[in-house]
């Protein structure tokens, strides 16, 4: 027999039920506060600068300007739905870690039709065919993974960054044939002269088309989500398989189905960005946002509603971060160590939402 005496840990996790909505606020609010203090003691140790000014030269970077303001709320705007495609799939389980490359292709897929159309057909026309090639090419994008999910069980995760790098690889191989001089490597600004497939300004706000349309995306999908048939099934496959089986749902089915309609939507953001932002197509044409949108997703517990604020939030600090590095002519490093610290913090609060950490009861108490 063991002489030694058997001990229980000083302290376990356990998860807890949900706070009330203020409760949960108030944590993330103490979270940011905590994260600019930290942060501005980081601040004065490395450059002795004073934290204040360097938070109101944050501010003055996301939104000191109308144009930096209208900046933003773009920039917001393509993280927001890169950030709700993704969510059917991982509301479902399945993660699409694809994003990057499905937005790409959508995107390569524009390009295409601006390049090989432009000033071929009716300007009408010419819109239609470029929406339905970004959406066509995104779903592709989406269907393959997922067919080879539902009909084999293969790793969703590994797949989908894979066809992230054939997406980057292809698009490369096509910007060096068209490039423009030959062998530059960029294909530059497509239609410069005609502008024919660029998305028009409205009242003198060139990206007010893709703020529309990626709000009209997020509303319809977050009553796709919570409103509708499939979108129940997409709740009860996540939940577990099994049941879903068992109730009669074809689990095939709703993964192939709910993947394409991922793909579709990154498509839509490659649209968006070609056409009504960069009128160019590159390897870094979705700038991260593909991976960024997952920890979007994630902080707004995959509610498309709420990811509006974390999208903003995440691209206000990006914004500020990078006008810190110029006015104060530090590298983009420093700017970079500052969100980082504010970004931990926000991911940090939610184990404090989510969990409680319980300690060990003395032998009083255990016998009391």
């Amino acid at each position: 027999m063991n002489s030694k005496t058997h001990k229980d840990p000083l302290f376990h996790i356990s998860r807890k039920d949900p706070p009330v909505w203020w409760k949960r606020f108030g944590i993330r609010i103490i979270a940011v506060i905590l994260a600019l203090v930290l942060a501005g003691i980081v601040t004065l140790l490395l450059t002795k600068l004073n934290p204040i000014d360097v938070y109101l030269t944050m501010i003055d970077g996301a939104v000191g300007t109308k144009r930096r303001v209208w900046a933003l709320i773009q920039k917001t705007a393509m993280l927001l739905i890169i950030a709700v495609a993704i969510t059917p799939a991982f509301r479902m389980r399945f993660w699409n870690i694809g994003a990057e490359g499905q937005v790409l292709i959508g995107g390569f897929a524009t390009a295409v039709v601006m390049l090989k159309l432009g000033g071929k057909v009716p300007t009408p026309v010419l819109f239609i065919i470029m929406v339905v090639s970004a959406i066509a090419a995104g779903a592709v994008w989406g269907f393959i993974p997922a067919f080879f999910k539902a009909k084999s069980n293969t790793n969703e995760t590994l797949f989908t960054l894979m066809m992230n790098y054939v997406a980057i690889q292809l698009i490369g191989y096509f910007v060096l044939e068209w490039s423009v001089p030959k062998g530059s490597g960029q294909i530059g600004i497509i239609n410069q002269k005609t502008q024919e497939g660029w998305i028009p300004s409205v009242g003198g706000n060139a990206y007010l088309v893709n703020v529309i349309v990626v709000a009209a995306i997020t509303i319809a999908i977050a009553i796709y989500l919570n409103r509708t048939k499939h979108g129940y099934e997409i709740a009860v496959v996540g939940d577990s398989q099994n049941t879903a089986r068992y109730i009669g749902i074809d689990v095939k089915k709703v993964i192939i189905r709910t993947m394409l309609l991922s793909g579709a939507i990154c498509g839509i953001a490659g649209f968006l960005l070609v056409s009504g932002q960069d009128h160019t197509i590159t390897k870094d044409t979705a700038g991260g946002n593909g991976f960024t949108a997952i920890m979007v997703a994630w902080l707004a517990k995959f509610n498309p509603l709420w990811m509006i604020l974390t999208a903003f939030i995440i691209c206000f600090l990006q914004k500020g971060a990078g006008e810190i590095a110029t006015m104060f002519n530090l590298n983009l490093a420093f700017a970079d160590i500052i969100t980082g610290i504010i970004i931990f913090f926000i991911v940090g609060s939610e184990f404090f939402i989510d969990y409680k950490i319980v300690f060990r009861k003395s032998g009083k108490e255990v016998a009391a």
